[in-house]
């Protein structure tokens, strides 16, 4: 089996203006016929000529201000987001952690949603099956998993997505600072379990402005700004390069 491995070449990403011009139709009525508006939203170029080797053995930490592109490179690595143009190669079995709220179906169970999240993930229905039993106890959910996911809290939703999602390992663990609901009790078992994933995973990716997290799990960092890569180097020099850019003292 060939070693895991992330390959960008040439990589642009544009986002769709469409994506955020307002489609009410009450404001398209109250515009006048056939005036284009000044401030049309253009499209967005999200990443810009991203050319980056990732092999078997490497913590990579990503830093950026918010916007700069380290999620976006994420999710495009993920295969969720489409290159505009370039060249995106991805070996191995990526495990990615963030948007943990999206592919719940609100009016199912949390059960049902175990099977749902756990196909989208692209594991099979047998596996989560297999697994229903310990994602239910990490979660901490008990008679709640039966009732329908649109009456879960914020904090419950986060816990049964982050026990689907991390119910198995991967070859590329994909980070971007995901636990923020919680009690204390659970944030304890997240941090646990995510050292875990990370001990045993071939290649990390973090995006975090954590800098003693990026310092304690990272060895090289790569600092985006404007949808650019503009330092990728030891993780401490990338440090200094971010704070210089955004001129944190």
């Amino acid at each position: 089996m060939s070693q895991p491995h992330i390959s960008l070449q040439t990589v642009n990403l544009h986002y769709a203006s469409v994506a955020f011009k307002e489609r009410s139709l009450k404001s398209l009525v109250a515009r006048p016929f056939g005036k284009r508006n000044a401030d049309e939203v253009k499209d967005v170029h999200a990443l810009k000529n991203i050319n980056l080797e990732i092999t078997g053995g490497e913590r990579v930490g990503l830093l950026g201000h918010n916007g700069a592109g380290k999620s976006t490179f994420l999710k495009t690595v993920a295969g969720l987001y489409p290159v505009s143009s370039g060249k995106v190669e991805v070996r191995g079995q990526v495990r990615s952690l963030f948007d943990l709220s999206l592919g719940f179906e609100p009016d199912a169970t949390g059960r049902e949603n175990i099977l749902y999240r756990g196909l989208l993930l692209g594991l099979t229905p047998k596996f989560m099956r297999e697994k229903q039993a310990e994602i239910v106890e990490f979660a901490d959910l008990r008679e709640f998993i039966d009732y329908p996911i649109k009456t879960y809290s914020a904090g419950m939703q986060v816990r049964l997505a982050f026990a689907i999602s991390t119910a198995v390992g991967g070859d590329i663990l994909l980070l971007d600072e995901v636990i923020g609901a919680g009690d204390a009790n659970f944030m304890v078992k997240a941090r646990l379990r995510i050292a875990q994933l990370i001990e045993r995973a071939e290649i990390l990716v973090l995006a975090s402005h954590d800098f003693s997290a990026l310092k304690s799990l990272c060895q090289r960092g790569v600092v985006f700004h404007r949808g650019e890569v503009v330092f990728d180097g030891a993780v401490d020099d990338a440090i200094n390069e971010y704070k210089k850019i955004n001129k944190i003292l």
